[in-house]
């Protein structure tokens, strides 16, 4: 099965399309050359890799021209929540605009499969599990161009027949097949965390201290890349005429200051860190309920946060060994 693979060369992204390789499918790759390097050296005489934007739709229709794509995995866009408070224009470009673009060349080439990389930015939070039945309040702007692209493909499956899985990711973390988890700049915990372990920076700026969690910071549900990819395979597998929306995550969440903990003990170095003031946007409490997805394909995590933060440890030691 040919697959476009859209920010493929991303952190997310080229995870998939390793596991794509490894399962016999062939993907090709749409992202800009900037993110690129880390897959090439991967997956060079593999894959095609294309340097282009989803903001031109002449571009877009020359790639689908010449190829004939049984599906689609758009993980293409804007992800960093702080900077979308700030400039909500190029969020709405980018995660929306530039998704129609993509679902229209898919009408005009007639490629009815798309799996959406969402994200559980689309909830309202609360301090138990969130389901996907509850509610759908984005706080922060990231979160509401994820949901308005969901609908989109509501609409664009009533309208024309697109067939959709949306995976609702909570934090994608961990590392493999030698690639890893590194943003410029980076905005992540895990990877902040590490870079503060190695001295790359002086100290972790922790935001916020007083939210209604145990103590005090933010908890999140950390999920391994590696799981990632393995879902987005039984996506393609399971996709079909009735549309189908899931939370992909392990249901157990984490405090900041328990990463921070676990991270200690992983790298054997004390963490530095910083008390800052809370960011705008972060939810005090973000955690999946991941029983649909359980229930309808069999699927869980297998891989724990000390086997993510183990993960990503081997690939930071190993990047800062080749820049040396």
């Amino acid at each position: 099965m040919k697959v476009l693979v859209t920010g493929g060369a991303g952190y997310i992204g080229s995870h998939v399309v390793m596991h794509l390789i490894e399962q016999g499918y062939d993907p090709v790759i749409i992202d800009k050359i900037a993110h690129a390097q880390a897959i090439f050296s991967k997956v060079k005489d593999k894959v095609e890799v294309i340097n282009g934007d989803l903001g031109d739709r002449d571009f877009l229709d020359s790639v689908f021209k010449k190829n004939s794509f049984e599906a689609v995995l758009h993980f293409a866009g804007s992800i960093e929540a702080g900077h979308s408070m700030k400039d909500p224009s190029a969020f709405f470009q980018n995660n929306v605009v530039n998704g129609i673009n993509l679902l229209d060349m898919m009408i005009k080439h007639k490629v009815k499969k798309i799996i959406f990389s969402s994200s559980a930015a689309v909830y309202q939070a609360k301090n138990g599990l969130l389901a996907e039945t509850d509610t759908l309040a984005p706080e922060n702007f990231y979160g509401e161009t994820k949901l308005k692209f969901e609908r989109l493909l509501g609409w664009y499956n009533k309208i024309y027949g697109i067939q959709f899985v949306c995976l609702r990711y909570f934090n994608a973390s961990g590392a493999g097949y030698g690639l890893g988890e590194k943003h410029e700049p980076e905005t992540h915990l895990i990877p902040l965390i590490l870079e503060a372990a190695q001295g790359k920076r002086d100290y972790l700026k922790v935001f916020g201290s007083s939210y209604a969690t145990p103590d005090g910071t933010c908890v999140r549900d950390y999920i391994h890349v590696l799981d990632l990819a393995r879902v987005h395979l039984l996506a393609l597998e399971k996709i079909g005429e009735v549309p189908q929306i899931y939370n992909v995550g392990t249901g157990k969440g984490h405090s900041v200051h328990e990463i921070i903990k676990l991270a200690e003990e992983v790298t054997g170095k004390k963490i530095p860190i910083l008390e800052a003031p809370a960011r705008e946007g972060d939810a005090a409490h973000h955690v999946a309920d991941p029983a649909s997805i359980q229930k309808a394909w069999g699927w869980k995590a297998e891989h724990d946060i000390r086997s993510i933060i183990r993960s990503a440890w081997e690939f930071h030691q190993k990047e800062n060994r080749c820049n040396r």
